[in-house]
């Protein structure tokens, strides 16, 4: 398995999941998950900044970093910070997100990429 297989699971399995749980049970989920998705907004936001930096110093297209730390982090920061005072429309973002997760690495998957 390579590692492109790897990313791609990990985001179907683990992310995807999370998102699609944390999108369809909206403030019924357990508390410490706010906790949770407010310092995985932190390390997405580091993580994706750093391969923009190095990526941009190769001269390599960097589209998918600025994604994650454009739009994907500041929500999880946002939902992570207010917690049960979320707004239901902040948890449907997140939801479409992971559909789009799921579809966009299945896809890629499938596809061998």
């Amino acid at each position: 398995m390579n590692k492109l297989s790897i990313i791609h699971l990990f985001h179907i399995l683990i992310i995807g999941s999370l998102f699609l749980y944390v999108g369809i049970y909206q403030t019924k989920i357990f508390k410490f998950m706010y906790t949770i998705l407010l310092a995985l907004s932190i390390i997405i936001f580091l993580y994706h900044g750093y391969k923009v930096y190095i990526k941009s110093k190769e001269g390599k297209s960097y589209f998918i970093n600025l994604f994650h730390m454009i739009i994907v982090a500041p929500l999880l920061l946002y939902i992570g910070l207010n917690g049960d005072k979320t707004s239901r429309f902040y948890f449907e973002l997140l939801l479409m997100l992971a559909f789009a997760v799921i579809g966009y690495h299945g896809y890629y998957m499938i596809k061998g990429e």
